[in-house]
């Protein structure tokens, strides 16, 4: 799901103290996009110029965070004043700031600085395709960072490119089930994350564990769960107890890891449902429930019908019929 609102009107400015307050604080604000209610579980990829949302605050963003939603800041062109968690810097363009869910983060900008915001869920990139994004995913959100580069130097060219590649595209009219946006940002996390590598060991940077653990479970989770794996099997993998795993999941998602796991299952399940013209006892044991009825309780639980239903109502919903759907 691609979230195309483009501007903050309507949200309220909200203002914190600049002193550092724990992940989890009441007072400090949680955003989807800055200024507007997050959603808890949402899938988003999302750009939008610097200056469409910062100009509505006077070029200040105030100290916020987000659960379960990775930012990207290009600055291109100007200079910005940083905040990520206790760390305060003066960043110039080109530069690239990362924020990782979780990471309190603020920023100041110098009237009319050029660049972009991409915000995107981990599950709109690794579905799928894991393998082949999910170590550059990894690698790049391991912490939050500020990669820096040499302006007309062929990375930060070829950087500048997908991004405003990646905002033309988004905004395309019409374009909201076009796969090339997320292609493209799988390209861009990709090429970034050899950019923050090499920084890395050129600094001799430690990553930070936390989001690095988080994220490998969701791979984990795209590759095993239609194996039903236990939550002790996940935490095992990852090297952890099953309540730390419980605990890393709380605080990156605002969920806990069985319902992450559940509503993987679930988006699979609806999807099966609605593409694939086979009876839903078939669906079932394609998802690994060994019992039909069974799955059909975890079905109605979660999306509030039968699988049978639910199918109908979207068949319905989009003007189709899948053949044999009357068998299930």
């Amino acid at each position: 799901m691609k979230n195309h609102d483009q501007t903050a009107s309507g949200a309220a400015k909200t203002r914190v103290v600049s002193s550092r307050r724990p992940v989890g604080d009441a007072g400090i604000p949680r955003f989807a996009l800055y200024g507007e209610v997050a959603s808890p579980g949402q899938e988003m990829l999302h750009i939008e110029e610097v200056w469409s949302r910062s100009s509505l605050y006077h070029w200040e963003i105030d100290a916020h965070l987000h659960q379960g939603l990775y930012q990207v800041l290009w600055v291109r062109k100007g200079q910005v004043s940083v905040l990520l968690d206790e760390a305060r810097e003066s960043v110039a363009g080109p530069a690239a700031i990362v924020v990782p869910p979780g990471v309190v983060h603020g920023f100041r900008f110098e009237p009319g600085t050029d660049g972009l915001v991409l915000t995107l869920s981990a599950r709109f990139l690794v579905e799928g395709e894991f393998q082949a994004v999910g170590e550059a995913f990894r690698l790049l959100f391991a912490g939050p960072a500020v990669i820096r580069f040499d302006a007309g130097e062929a990375p930060q060219q070829r950087l500048d490119a997908l991004l405003r590649e990646l905002a033309a595209e988004f905004m395309l009219p019409g374009n909201a089930d076009s796969p090339v946006p997320v292609w493209l940002a799988r390209s861009l996390v990709w090429r970034l994350a050899q950019a923050c590598k090499r920084q890395r060991q050129a600094g001799g940077a430690a990553a930070h564990r936390h989001q690095a653990l988080f994220t490998r479970f969701l791979l984990l989770v795209e590759e095993r769960f239609l194996e039903h794996w236990s939550l002790e099997q996940y935490a095992s993998r990852l090297g952890l107890s099953t309540p730390r795993l419980n605990r890393l999941a709380r605080a990156e998602s605002g969920r806990s890891a069985l319902e992450l796991v559940h509503e993987r299952l679930t988006r699979e399940a609806c999807r099966r449902l609605v593409y694939i013209a086979a009876p839903v006892a078939g669906v079932a044991e394609e998802l690994g429930f060994a019992d039909p009825a069974y799955f059909s309780r975890f079905f109605k639980r979660r999306m509030g019908m039968n699988p049978h239903r639910w199918r109908q109502a979207q068949l319905g919903g989009l003007g189709a019929v899948v053949s044999g759907a009357s068998a299930a």
